[in-house]
């Protein structure tokens, strides 16, 4: 509802200016709100002069309401002029003396909101005021307030405005209800329900796509030179309809306005001389103004005289005031461009020319007054088509000075203070009144007296300030290499971490890895070397004057002849597989060699050809091992372990014949 109030603001439908003719031909008041909230209605007397400027007597009158005034309708019938002012949830009812001074006859109260009010032109005081529920009511002096309709739907199709809107017709006891969507004939004294749709917003008027009615206006007057008296003006956001009652459903007129704002303020004045067509005056929210002619007296059809005329608005003078600051500007300009809440307008016939006084008053409060010539041919139009000559518009220098004026007196006012403020807060309320810690030192002495002086604070005024203590160091955690992946990618210097990586992971990874490979084969042949009985086997023990022939490092636990050995052996097997040999030699229980290389005992021997698959394995080491050590040291280890082979060989075939022991497969030691 909000977002749509800013689209359109429907509450000054009609409009909130109205002219109170007085006793005088060209003397009149004023009738339109003032104030903040627009709770002052103020009456005006003015006095029109065909050649100058309007003359105002006195200070206006003023009646305080307890709401804003949103419609104000002046009617004469019978001679007894009426006023009728609309707000939110009140309506009120006036009479006019001849002196200008007005007496209340009724207020009422409207609980779902009024939207519109009008005066019957038929009887005196007889009003119709409409409601936000759909409700309609009619007032009179003798009857008082009855409701005449209800129908909280709208007409033709749904729509969600609540705004509803009555006027009244050529019959006393008809009147117009309109909505959104259409307007409807209904009879007060009928049955509930009954009525005849005169307008509808549809295909039969030729309506666009989302149009809606904006305004109904009843044209038909009682007098000699008025138009038709079953004639309507229904008002969209496009377009302008003349309705007759006798033809529903059937536009006698219709003519796109092309105004930038929805038109919801429309003033039909008396025509200048018998015979010429009658101007209607049609305002936008936004300030726009247009000035029709309709001609089509008697039974002639209603027709415009000539295409409409588009009068200067109140942002159009702004190029006439003087050069402003950019401050002053920007505030003249937003003055002018306010939206405007009401119109009226009246004629001055003069023997020469015509003038027309049109009054326009703004959201902010200011009444804007043109004036302006009807400039006419001099044979009147009994026939005008579209290309007859119209009257024109022109700005007076009146009217210049006049709005130079009000600038400067506008000038003096200062402005309005802004809605947002800078936030203030209170020591008092922030601390819950506890009282203040003090302060060591003159730090708030210094301070008061900076300020007092309105300098600046320097370091002096503040004393020794306590010094923080600094953070504490985050505990170094655990290596990210996600983290310094990334900083190092941020840097730039990719590839050169990546090698550093790699060539930081190639060596150690690859020791990490083969230890434990290794392990597991040493613990294989630990228990392929523990089923083996070697409990008869002896070796001589280890001369002190035999020294390896390669100078590396070796295990504690090998004896000098076993690390000799498996060096000469290991010069034909391949290198990844030379520490498998040295683990599986370390683990067999040989205890010494003989001295001097003095040849093994028989157990060592047979111990040796207890393993054939260990000789077929290594024929090629042992044939190489004789040609390099033919020596008598070396003769004697080979004769040891020879001896040691038999050994072992005899004792596995035994147990094996005899039946004590099931045969066991020959362990495979993966080389």
């Amino acid at each position: 509802m909000r977002w749509e109030q800013l689209l359109l603001d429907d509450a000054f439908t009609g409009g909130a200016l109205a002219w109170l003719p007085g006793r005088m031909p060209r003397v009149g008041q004023l009738v339109y709100p003032a104030g903040v909230a627009l709770d002052r209605l103020y009456f005006q007397e003015v006095r029109l002069t065909p050649g100058g400027d309007p003359r105002i007597f006195g200070d206006p009158g003023h009646i305080q309401l307890r709401g804003p005034v949103r419609q104000v309708v002046t009617r004469t019938v019978q001679g007894e002029p009426l006023l009728a002012v609309r707000s939110d949830y009140h309506c009120a009812l006036w009479k006019v003396s001849k002196q200008g001074h007005p007496a209340p006859l009724q207020v009422l109260q409207v609980k779902k909101g009024a939207t519109g009010i009008n005066l019957s032109p038929h009887l005196p005081g007889e009003l119709a005021i409409c409601s936000r529920s759909g409700a309609i009511c009619l007032w009179t002096p003798q009857d008082g307030l009855r409701q005449i309709y209800k129908d909280p739907e709208t007409l033709v199709f749904r729509d969600p405005s609540p705004w509803r809107w009555a006027d009244f017709t050529a019959h006393p006891r008809a009147l117009t209800v309109g909505d959104r969507t259409g307007v409807k004939i209904i009879d007060t004294q009928g049955p509930p329900g009954c009525g005849l749709l005169l307008f509808r917003g549809g295909a039969e008027a030729s309506c666009q796509k989302g149009e809606r009615v904006m305004l109904t206006q009843y044209l038909g007057e009682c007098g000699p030179h008025s138009l038709q008296p079953t004639l309507h003006l229904i008002c969209t956001q496009f377009s302008l309809y003349l309705m007759d009652e006798r033809l529903p459903l059937v536009p006698m007129l219709k003519w796109d306005h092309s105004l930038p704002s929805a038109p919801l303020l429309a003033r039909l004045l008396p025509a200048p001389r018998p015979g010429y067509p009658r101007p209607l005056l049609l305002g936008g929210q936004g300030g726009q103004l247009q000035l029709l002619h309709i001609a089509g007296e008697g039974a002639s059809t209603p027709r415009l005289a000539g295409p409409p005329q588009s009068l200067p608005s109140r942002s159009d003078s702004l190029s006439s005031f003087p050069l402003l600051e950019p401050k002053s500007q920007w505030r003249l300009q937003e003055r002018l461009q306010a939206p405007t809440i009401g119109l009226a307008a009246t004629l001055l016939p003069s023997a020469s020319t015509t003038a027309l006084s049109v009054f326009q008053l703004s959201a902010a409060g200011d009444v804007f007054q043109q004036r302006l010539h009807l400039q006419e041919d001099s044979g009147p139009p009994r026939d005008p088509g579209p290309n007859s000559h119209t009257p024109t518009a022109s700005w007076s220098p009146q009217a210049t000075a006049c709005c130079r004026r009000w600038l400067k007196a506008l000038l003096e006012v200062p402005p309005a203070p802004p809605v947002w403020a800078t936030p203030t807060f209170s020591h008092r309320r922030l601390l819950g009144f506890k009282e203040q810690q003090k302060v060591e030192g003159n730090v708030p002495e210094g301070l008061r007296a900076a300020m007092a002086e309105g300098r600046l604070v320097q370091q002096r005024d503040l004393g020794s300030l306590p010094t923080a203590e600094p953070p504490p160091a985050p505990e170094p955690g655990p290596e990210d290499e996600l983290t310094e992946r990334l900083e190092v990618a941020w840097e730039g210097p990719a590839a050169a971490w990546w090698e550093r990586q790699q060539a930081r992971g190639s060596g150690p990874r690859q020791q990490r890895k083969r230890p434990k490979r290794r392990t597991q084969l040493s613990s294989t042949f630990s228990s392929l070397s523990g089923r083996l009985d070697l409990s008869d086997a002896t070796s001589p023990p280890h001369s002190p004057d035999r020294t390896s022939p390669v100078s590396r490092p070796r295990p504690p636990v090998t004896p000098p002849s076993q690390e000799l050995t498996q060096e000469l052996w290991a010069q034909c097997v391949p290198s990844e597989r030379r520490q498998t040999l040295r683990d599986y030699m370390a683990e067999l229980p040989l205890q010494g060699d003989t001295p001097g290389g003095a040849s093994a005992p028989p157990s060592q021997t047979s111990s040796i050809r207890a393993t054939p698959s260990r000789q077929r394995t290594l024929p090629d080491c042992t044939a190489k091992f004789s040609l390099q050590r033919d020596t008598p040291g070396g003769a004697a280890v080979l004769s040891s372990q020879t001896s040691s082979t038999r050994a072992t060989r005899s004792r596995q075939q035994g147990p094996a014949l005899s039946g004590s022991q099931p045969h066991r497969k020959k362990p495979r030691m993966g080389f």
